[in-house]
């Protein structure tokens, strides 16, 4: 047994330690404390693109860590099978993305700028996506230079602005006539039943003439681009050398493109551009019995090639000698030549070639040329005369979520489709009401006088958001991606809706058809369930096996119009931002993509079809009905209000 002094010291020592060792547990516990709050990060406001554009320096897009613009982090996922594509230089991104001198007001257009940069800068991007940005950086430099000076001239100077606006109708001087060359300017491009109408005679003496009509381009480019070269020869004297009429296209990077002849040796019946055949049927028709004839037919060889001929330049529309009046005139699929009346040629707009990027005509070649002149040009509205413009405008947004967002694509110099949705299906009361909101999803423009007047129609309404890239059609899924950030981050939505500027939307038959319809996992619309790439290389829907490998796509809704729900759109946002979703040209079919990937994810998916949005025209108790031109949109709307029923105009 141990002395009792000893086990009270023993025991005083112990207690002893024990209260230092409380102590020092303590003092480590507030010091951690204090530290953990000094490194906590304080909530920021909320970046506006105003801010974005202002205190960001010019973003290097191959700077390492993306330190210029950072991303909240996200929970860790277990590493994916599929390598993510890297991050790289895109020329062009740093200017695009540099502090502009724009008002905080001015900057709403830019919203989605900030949150699609990255987007821009993958390695997988889609083929055209570094000419879009290239280009977009020299629209938007210019662009803003315009702006600026129209800030700050004086009144003379702005009526000599608003003289150069973007008119309805041209024609060609008397001395561009007769001197050839570039005949007609057309400041603010094509759009859909523009037209160009020629008078005059072939002459003979090159034995052909060439009509083109040139595309836009900037200052330091070599040469514009030929968007249509429409190459005639007529025939020969002695009857032996057969007419015809060549279509082709150039650009810089890729010189000559595929030509197309009329009349054509074989039969393109199955090949058709807004339903009419590539050739007139007349031509194609007796160049085959022609073709048939020599291989039967016996004799003088030069005969024969005399007769036939013959018989193949008496169909032929154009004759040395012989006045024509001929008509191109703009499709929704490509251009359509009529001459004396009749349907010649058809030739389907090809990529990074479009109505919207000519901006002159020019001819060449042996004819005399009597008159040109180009009329139903795209016209943008003065906004400063408009009655009524406040109802015209976007409703202010004062809900937390909307039940709906609409997205509508356009193009720039679509100024009059845009005008007749605001006067139409824009004006239903949930719009009205700010339930739902539209908003424009446009890219900009090579032409200048367009993106300004874009711009002044932005300012005006308030419901449009510029796409930092050239708006080529190969990017309009881009677009798509666009919407989902819009419906997420900025204009919280349940539902996110996309659709084309020609197209009527009844919202009040949308709204009542949703409250039926799950709130999760939705696709709504006319959905392809059973569908195959195109791979017909002349197919404006060609997709090589590279872009999919597959043999058929999993479902996607048709394009004209479709919805799908807050989760959806939110899964596509966050799978981009990840670089975990492919990126692929076809919009409508990328969304089903896309859908498939969040039905892998573990997540059901409802699909629901619905035969009432009309891909394809209108019918009676449509809820959406597309390829509707603005007069049309104005009648749809004007029968919905007096008859109070789905009527169609045609």
């Amino acid at each position: 047994m141990k002395p009792l002094r000893s086990t009270f010291g023993l025991f005083k020592m112990k207690k002893w330690y024990g209260g230092v060792l409380i102590l020092v547990l303590a003092i480590v516990m507030v010091f951690s404390y204090s530290l953990r709050e000094t490194q906590r990060p304080q909530p920021k406001k909320k970046q506006s693109a105003y801010d974005f554009f202002n205190n960001h320096p010019p973003i290097d897009s191959h700077r390492k860590g993306n330190d210029s613009f950072k991303l909240p982090k996200v929970e860790a996922k277990k590493p994916s099978l599929i390598q993510k594509p890297k991050l790289i230089n895109v020329e062009g991104l740093d200017k695009l993305y540099a502090p502009r001198n724009v008002s905080e007001q001015e900057s709403n257009v830019l919203l989605l700028w900030p949150h699609l940069h990255l987007l821009f800068s993958r390695s997988d991007a889609l083929p055209e996506t570094g000419q879009g940005i290239k280009e977009a950086a020299k629209a938007w430099k210019e662009l803003l230079a315009l702006i600026e000076e129209e800030k700050t001239t004086k009144l003379s100077n702005n009526i000599r602005l608003k003289e150069k606006n973007c008119p309805f109708s041209v024609c060609s001087p008397d001395n561009a006539l007769f001197s050839g060359g570039n005949i007609l300017e057309l400041p603010c491009g094509l759009v859909e039943d523009s037209s160009i109408t020629l008078i005059g005679t072939p002459n003979g003496s090159y034995r052909s003439f060439e009509i083109d009509l040139v595309g836009s381009n900037f200052s330091e480019e070599p040469k514009p681009p030929i968007v249509l070269h429409y190459n005639v020869s007529v025939a020969g004297d002695n009857m032996t050398e057969e007419p015809f009429i060549a279509q082709n296209t150039w650009t810089n990077e890729l010189g000559w493109g595929k030509e197309e002849k009329c009349p054509s040796h074989v039969s393109s019946n199955n090949l058709k551009v807004d339903g009419l055949g590539l050739c007139n049927e007349q031509l194609v028709r007796s160049t085959m019995e022609e073709n048939q004839n020599v291989s039967v037919s016996s004799g003088d060889a030069s005969t024969n090639a005399s007769q036939q001929s013959s018989h193949a330049s008496a169909n032929f529309p154009f004759v040395e000698g012989n006045p024509f009046t001929a008509t191109l005139w703009v499709g929704l699929e490509g251009f359509h030549m009529t001459v004396n009346g009749r349907h010649e040629t058809s030739f389907a707009y090809r990529e990074k070639l479009e109505p919207w990027s000519v901006s002159g005509v020019k001819v060449v070649g042996g004819l005399d040329l009597l008159s040109a002149f180009a009329k139903g040009l795209p016209v943008p509205e003065d906004h400063d005369l408009i009655v009524n413009s406040k109802i015209l405008k976007a409703p202010v947004i004062t809900r937390k979520r909307l039940v709906m967002l609409v997205g509508v694509f356009s193009t720039g110099n679509n100024f009059e489709r845009r005008m007749a949705l605001r006067r139409s299906w824009m004006q239903f009361e949930a719009v009205r009401s700010g339930d739902v909101a539209v908003r424009f999803f446009i890219g900009l423009n090579k032409n200048l006088q367009v993106n300004f007047e874009l711009w002044k129609e932005a300012q005006a309404y308030g419901d449009i958001q510029f796409m930092p890239f050239v708006d080529y059609y190969s990017l309009i899924s881009l677009k798509t991606i666009a919407i989902c950030i819009m419906g997420t981050k900025i204009l919280p939505a349940k539902y996110i809706m996309k659709t084309d500027d020609d197209a009527f939307v009844r919202i009040d038959e949308v709204l009542s058809s949703l409250k039926e319809k799950p709130s999760n996992g939705l696709l709504y619309g006319l959905i392809e369930f059973d569908s195959s790439p195109h791979r017909e290389k002349d197919s404006k829907w060609y997709i090589s096996d590279e872009e999919w490998p597959h043999s058929s796509y999993p479902p996607w809704a048709h394009g004209p119009g479709y919805i799908i729900s807050r989760d959806v759109a939110k899964f596509i946002v966050q799978g981009h931002k990840e670089r975990e979703l492919k990126l692929f040209k076809l919009e409508d079919v990328a969304m089903g993509i896309w859908i498939e990937e969040f039905k892998r994810s573990g997540r059901e998916v409802h699909y629901i079809t619905d035969d009432r949005f009309y891909n394809a025209g209108c019918e009676s108790n449509y809820i959406l009905a597309h390829y509707q031109g603005p007069r049309m949109v104005l009648c749809l709307w004007e029968k919905l209000q007096k008859e109070h029923q789905a009527y169609c105009c045609e």
